[in-house]
């Protein structure tokens, strides 16, 4: 049973590098990509490779990993591996390495490693669950709803390798912690979840010093008060240790060049592919119908709470109130044109240009109106924090059914919570997996979407 129970990090994460490794030299050896000095080519990939791979964790994979966080390595991996291999044609001076056979070797290099490595993942899901191997024994000290909530997991999820052996109540009257070590130590367990919110601060202590002493890892379940329910991020200012409430991954330079990037690149293609052509219809047919400008300027908040100028397609007729009273079901002002563009999100194009500017991004927290956004910054909690980054033309709340008019408390309250977790756990994969589903449910059609 030893071979089943073992933890196989030490050999996976050798082996992975190894064979991509292997990979990415056997297929440099076959394409023609006619560089000069072999051996410095090879040495400069495998090292570029390495050092990427360890700065970004590339090969850090836990049991209990998504599919979203690989697809997230991968492409770091291979954008950084990509950049650093065009590099090497200037900086050694390299002018007859074929660029072709270099984009072949990275599309293959992509294509095999990406193979590899969720296969990987999918026998080792299939190893835990099935054949019952690389298990980790774990107990939950606490009784309540997350606790709760945690051995379903270990009990439901099989491919994650948990193997739940006992959870203790510490507001039973039979709870002796010296009991809880003893069965740890006789039954073999590897890991302990205590909760948080049902032990003393000594009681918390004796778990440490046991789980130090005994070789076991030790984590907590956040209760549900204060600051153990937010994101939190561990960090040393010299030797002081500092946690910091909230991180946000565009705070940094990569990530906020690699948005930056993509809202360029994507919002060119929207405004040469689309607009071009598409506003001089619209042009004609909003002017038809009602007099006025074809385009409708609002000011609205966007980060750092700066007010700027956010460009639409007009929709409704000219009217006083257009920038203080939101568009409701049925609302007299808007035109039959107006109706058609509303209900197909095609109104919201123009702010492409505000993406292009830098005023908005393609995907972040709605902006609203000046006066809702003095309202809702005293009377909802948090509201604010949705001005850390740039407000986009399409975000998770609104995927989610929260668009348009707020009718009720819940609606905004539901969109604060839904602009927080996008803040705070934004990805490249997250702002493609939104476009995607904005673009579905403008075709099928939303129900407030008047």
């Amino acid at each position: 049973m030893f071979f089943k129970h073992h933890r196989y990090s030490g050999i996976i994460v050798p082996l992975s590098y190894l064979s991509d490794l292997i990979t990415i030299n056997v297929l440099a050896y076959n394409l023609p990509l006619q560089f000069k000095y072999p051996l410095l080519f090879y040495s400069y990939i495998n090292i570029a490779w390495i050092i990427i791979a360890t700065k970004s964790e590339y090969y850090i994979i836990y049991r209990y990993t998504k599919v979203t966080r690989l697809l997230i390595l991968i492409s770091s991996q291979f954008f950084f591996f990509t950049l650093i291999l065009f590099a090497f044609i200037g900086f050694f001076k390299q002018p007859n390495i074929s660029r072709l056979a270099l984009a072949q070797f990275l599309t293959f290099s992509l294509i095999v490693v990406s193979t590899v490595k969720f296969l990987n993942y999918y026998f080792l899901m299939k190893y835990r669950s099935k054949v019952k191997g690389n298990l980790r024994n774990v107990v939950i000290i606490g009784k309540n709803k997350k606790a709760d909530q945690l051995r379903q997991v270990f009990l439901e999820r099989a491919e994650f390798g948990y193997n739940f052996r006992n959870q203790f109540s510490t507001k039973s009257k039979d709870f002796i912690i010296q009991d809880c070590f003893d069965y740890i130590v006789e039954n073999n367990i590897d890991e302990i979840y205590c909760s948080i919110s049902e032990l003393k601060n000594e009681e918390i202590a004796k778990f440490i010093s046991f789980a130090d002493n005994n070789l076991k890892t030790l984590k907590f379940i956040p209760d549900n008060k204060n600051i153990f329910s937010k994101k939190l991020k561990f960090e040393y200012y010299d030797y002081i240790p500092v946690l910091s409430l909230r991180d946000i991954p565009l705070d940094s330079p990569i990530n906020a060049f690699i948005k930056r990037t993509f809202d360029i690149i994507f919002s060119l293609v929207i405004i040469v592919g689309l607009l071009s052509w598409l506003t001089p219809i619209l042009a004609i047919l909003i002017t038809l119908e009602s007099k006025g400008p074809v385009f409708f300027r609002q000011t609205r908040n966007g980060i750092d709470n700066r007010e700027f100028y956010c460009y639409k397609f007009r929709s409704m007729a000219p009217n006083r109130n257009a920038d203080h009273i939101q568009a409701t079901k049925n609302d007299m002002r808007i035109t039959k044109i107006g109706r058609f563009i509303r209900k197909t999100s095609i109104d919201e194009l123009p702010q492409f240009y505000n993406v292009l500017f830098g005023t908005m991004s393609v995907v972040g927290p709605r902006p609203h109106m000046v006066k809702h956004t003095n309202e809702y910054a005293t009377s909802v909690d948090k509201y604010m924090v949705r001005h850390f980054v740039k407000p986009g033309i399409t975000g998770l709340a609104q995927v989610r059914g929260y668009r348009g008019e707020i009718e009720q408390e819940t609606d905004i309250q539901n969109r604060i919570k839904f602009d927080i977790f996008y803040i705070e756990n934004w990805s490249l994969f997250l702002d493609l997996k939104i476009i995607v589903q904005t673009i579905l449910n403008a075709l099928k059609g939303e129900a407030k979407a008047y």
